[in-house]
C-alpha cells in the first residue's frame, strides 16, 4: 500500500524537510502544497532545495510516482462570470502545474471549484472552458485529479456523473484522474462502509483507471450532510473499519491513500493514525496519548 499524509513546506529545510517529515511519519507517499493553499504567493523553485529532497526520496527507496500536489484551493475554474479572477485562475493553474513537474510530481488534485450560484450546468461550462485553455498551454505531462467533493454550498463535482459527463465533453481527457475523497463522499450521500462496494460503482460510472488519488478521512458529520469536515481516524461517523477497508483493497494497491485529518492540538496525527492503518488495529485513546 502506498499510504502518507498531507506535509507542509516550508523554510528553512523546504521539500527536503517535508520528505524527511513524511519519513519520520512511517509514509511511503505523502502530499503538498507548492506554497500557501490560500494565496498566489510562491517562493523561486530554486530556494524550495528540491534536488535534495529528490535524492532523499531515492536514497530511501521512495517511489516518486505516486507523491501527490494539491493545488491551492482559492483556485475556482467552475464560474467565469468575472472574467478577471477566472483569467488569474487559469493563469495561476498553469503555473502550479509547471511548479508540480519541477518538484518531479505527476499528480495534481484539484477542487473542481463552484459556480457561485450560477447552476451547475454554469460550473461544468466554466471548468471544461478553464481547464481546456490551461492544459492547452501548460506544456506538463502532470495529471489533474478532480476531486470528489461534499457539495457544501455551490460546489460542484458532488456526485460521480458529473465527472462522467465532464470527461464524455473534454478535449484532453487523457490528462485527467479523479481523487476519491472519503469525508466528502460521505457527505454528498454516498455509502462509504465498505470500500470494495463503492469501488464497483465508481468503476461503474468512470472506470477504475480514472482513480489517481484517494484522501482517507473521517468525518465529522452523517451521511448526506454536505458539510464537509474531516475527523480523524476512527472518531468520526466512518468509522475505522470503513477506513481500513480503503487500505486493503486490492484494487487500490498501487494508488497513493493521503490523510487530511485535523492536527491535535499542534501535532500532527499522521504517525499514529497510518501505525493503526498499517496494523489493521484501532486504539480508541491514541489521541488522548497525543494530547
Amino acid at each position: 500500500m502506498f499510504l502518507g499524509s498531507h506535509i507542509g513546506l516550508s523554510g528553512p529545510g523546504y521539500y527536503l524537510s517535508s520528505v524527511q517529515t513524511a519519513l519520520d511519519y512511517g509514509e511511503n507517499t505523502f502530499m503538498f502544497y507548492t506554497g500557501a493553499p490560500q494565496n498566489t504567493l510562491r517562493k523561486p523553485l530554486d530556494s524550495m532545495k528540491i534536488a535534495e529532497g529528490r535524492e532523499f526520496l531515492r536514497a530511501n527507496g521512495i517511489d516518486e510516482s505516486k507523491l501527490v500536489v494539491h493545488a491551492p484551493y482559492i483556485i475556482n475554474l467552475a464560474n467565469k462570470d468575472k472574467e478577471s479572477t477566472f483569467s488569474l485562475a487559469k493563469e495561476f493553474l498553469v503555473a502550479e502545474l509547471r511548479r508540480t513537474e519541477a518538484f518531479g510530481v505527476s499528480r495534481l488534485v484539484l477542487h473542481p471549484g463552484s459556480h457561485v450560484g450560477l447552476g451547475v450546468e454554469h460550473g461544468m461550462e466554466s471548468l471544461l472552458l478553464g481547464l481546456d485553455e490551461v492544459l492547452s498551454q501548460d506544456g506538463t505531462k502532470v495529471t489533474v485529479c478532480l476531486e470528489t467533493m461534499s457539495g457544501k454550498g455551490s460546489e460542484v463535482g458532488v456526485n460521480l456523473e458529473f465527472f462522467q459527463e465532464f470527461l464524455s465533453r473534454f478535449s484532453y481527457s487523457s490528462r485527467i484522474g479523479i481523487c476519491l475523497d472519503t469525508c466528502h463522499m460521505n457527505d454528498a450521500g454516498y455509502d462509504v462502509s465498505d470500500a470494495s462496494a463503492l469501488l464497483d460503482e465508481f468503476d461503474r460510472v468512470l472506470g477504475l483507471s480514472r482513480l489517481q488519488v484517494v484522501h482517507l478521512n473521517d468525518s465529522k458529520n452523517v451521511k448526506g450532510a454536505h458539510k464537509d469536515r474531516h475527523e480523524n481516524i476512527g472518531y468520526g461517523t466512518i468509522g475505522f473499519k470503513a477506513l481500513h477497508s480503503f487500505v486493503v483493497e486490492p484494487r487500490l494497491a498501487e494508488i497513493p491513500i493521503i490523510l487530511e485529518t485535523p492536527y491535535i492540538g499542534e501535532k500532527a496525527p499522521y504517525q499514529q493514525e497510518i501505525s493503526m492503518l498499517r496494523q489493521g488495529r484501532f486504539d480508541s485513546s491514541w489521541r488522548e496519548k497525543l494530547i
